[in-house]
Order: structure tokens, then C-alpha cells, then sequence
């Protein structure tokens, strides 16, 4: 079982300008914790996530030690990619492929095409760099623009996935949209049909529904989830309203009732908790 911390979620959508040191500090603490991979940042245009803007700097701040925690990066293009590959503390490089076309040219500024032509030319810079590529499939469970959605059309995605070679597929929930029944029955799909590609679960939920998201996901075959603290994060580029992240404290909670116990350090990890509180503005 993979737990994915993911603070750069958590921020990236704030108006308010979380300062390098403060994100400094919060990483810091994560990396203590335990998580498999920290989504850490992003290579991406200052102008459309300003609060992304120290990435590098905060990268270069970072005290990693004897973490055995990977970190991930966000890349929107091969520019970000190109910038993201300059560090060696970097392990993977995150891309977000959308189902929806009008998602992606929002998000992106491409098509779907030429997003998948984007994505093989990150593929092919990760191999020459020793990373791994993980993608996002957005709008996986619908989409608020009328574009079509269907299970199937996920499967054709991840397919197109495997043929150019991404390391880790994880399928997001980008505006909270997926019920219990809707992730049981695409992740049912997706991991039965292809049972050696390693498949995340990016949920964002309300807490009221996040526990049965979470039940959902992992009766059906997910081994990855991404989180993040509290709760807190969102898209900024999907609605105008951010629902939140999965938070991670209560996707340990379910993991330890079913008997899972992903190696976390409760006591760096109640450390982390607080530090959030503190760390990030009133929300």
C-alpha cells in the first residue's frame, strides 16, 4: 500500500502566498512521516499557479537525509519537464491528461492530441533522466462541461497509458464528483483488466463521503492513494469553488481498521498535523 502526501495540492489553489520557508518547513516535517512519495511542487507557469512560483527554491532548501521518501513534480509541458529533471531529488514527474477535452485545453492549453504528444515527449525525458512518469487521468469519474464520459473511455485512456509507457496511472476525481458505486465499478474495471500497472486513486471528496470513497476504492483493487493533510486542496483550474483532497489522516484510519499498516511514524505524523494547522491560512 502507497500513500502519497500531496501539500502542493494542498496550496497550489491558495490566494494567499505561502512563504518558502514556511513550505520549507511543512516538507521538512513530511518527509519524517513515512509517505512512499511527497507531491511536492510543480514546473509550471508562474503566471497560471503563482503559488508554485518557489518550486525550485523550495527544492533547494529541502533537507532530505536518510528520507526514504521519493518526491513528485508536477509538469504541465516539456519545458517543465526539462526543469524538473535538473534535480536528482526529483523521482517522478506527474502530468495531468484529461478525459475532458475542454479540461485539458483549460488546464493545459493543448488538445488531447497534442497533449499525448506532449506526454511521449516527457516519457522520453524521463527515460533519459532515470525518472518515472506518473499520469493523471482528470475528470475520471465526469466532468461539468457536457464532454463525454464513460468507464470505457478510461480503459481507452489507460491503454493509450501502457502503450507509451507511464510508470504509475492515477485516476482523479478533479471536482469531487465520484460516489462510492461509480469508484467501485471503474476501479473493478481498470484493475482486473490490467493487473500489472500500478493504479492510484486521486479522490477529492467533502469529508461527509470520504470514507466511503476511500472503502470503495480499496475493496476494488486501488493500492495507491494519494491525500493530503486536513483535507485541504483542490484544483484551481476546474471550478471556481476548490473541493477538497482526500485527507490523509482518515485515509489511515480506514487502512488501520481493515488491518493495513502503511509504514508512518504516528508521532512524526501528528507533528505534520499540527504544523498544517498552523502552516496554512484560515480555510
Amino acid at each position: 500500500m502507497k500513500i502519497i502526501e500531496c501539500p502542493r495540492d494542498a496550496m497550489q489553489g491558495l490566494e494567499v502566498f505561502i512563504p518558502t520557508d514556511a513550505k520549507v518547513r511543512y516538507l521538512n516535517q513530511l518527509m519524517k512521516v513515512g509517505f512512499d512519495t511527497i507531491d511536492f511542487g510543480s514546473f509550471v507557469s508562474h503566471k497560471v499557479i503563482p503559488q508554485m512560483r518557489d518550486t525550485a527554491d523550495v527544492l533547494h532548501k529541502l533537507t532530505i537525509g536518510e528520507s526514504k521518501t521519493k518526491l513528485l513534480a508536477i509538469v504541465a509541458n516539456t519545458r517543465g519537464a526539462y526543469d524538473a529533471c535538473k534535480y536528482d531529488a526529483v523521482s517522478y514527474l506527474g502530468y495531468p491528461l484529461s478525459l475532458s477535452e475542454t479540461f485539458q485545453q483549460r488546464n493545459t492549453n493543448n488538445t488531447i492530441g497534442q497533449a499525448l504528444n506532449v506526454l511521449e515527449e516527457i516519457k522520453n525525458e524521463c527515460t533519459r533522466c532515470n525518472k518515472q512518469l506518473v499520469t493523471y487521468i482528470s475528470m475520471g469519474f465526469g466532468n461539468p462541461y457536457d464532454d463525454p464520459y464513460h468507464p470505457e473511455l478510461v480503459l481507452g485512456f489507460v491503454d493509450v497509458l501502457k502503450t507509451l509507457g507511464s510508470d504509475v496511472i492515477s485516476i482523479a476525481d478533479t471536482i469531487g464528483v465520484s460516489t462510492a458505486e461509480t469508484i467501485e465499478t471503474l476501479f473493478t474495471l481498470v484493475t482486473k483488466q490490467y493487473p500489472g500497472l500500478e493504479i492510484g486513486a486521486h479522490l477529492h471528496s467533502t469529508p461527509f463521503d470520504a470514507t466511503e470513497k476511500i472503502h470503495a476504492a480499496y475493496k476494488s483493487g486501488c493500492k495507491r492513494f494519494d491525500g493530503a493533510i486536513l483535507g485541504f486542496g483542490g484544483c484551481p483550474m476546474a471550478k471556481d469553488e476548490l473541493i477538497g483532497n482526500l485527507a490523509t489522516e482518515k485515509i489511515l484510519d480506514y487502512l488501520q481498521s481493515e488491518g493495513v499498516k502503511p509504514d508512518i511514524n504516528p508521532i512524526e505524523f501528528a507533528k505534520a498535523i499540527q504544523l498544517a494547522a498552523e502552516i496554512f491560512p484560515n480555510r
